[in-house]
């Protein structure tokens, strides 16, 4: 069984070794078949510190925890601290 593999910006980053991931899906409306794009927020387990606007990829994993099945596989973008 393959893996789902996402890219995702870092929304939030307020809890321990956790961080929130905005996912954009694109996808077809159910009546009037326009491509349209959702917003997921998928919780995904953290070790590379990463920061508010961080551009990643996550990773489908075990369930670490009830809400939390993903794990960051690697930063792609990093945004410059002010």
């Amino acid at each position: 069984m393959s893996k789902r593999i996402f890219e995702g910006k870092v929304v939030s980053n307020k809890m321990q070794k956790t961080v929130v991931v905005a996912v954009d899906v694109p996808t077809k409306h159910h009546l009037y078949s326009k491509a349209i794009k959702i917003t997921k927020r998928m919780l995904a387990k953290d070790e590379f510190d990463t920061a508010v606007g961080d551009m990643v990829l996550i990773e489908e994993t075990r369930p670490y925890s009830k809400k939390v099945s993903w794990k960051v596989v690697k930063k792609l973008e990093t945004t410059e601290a002010k």
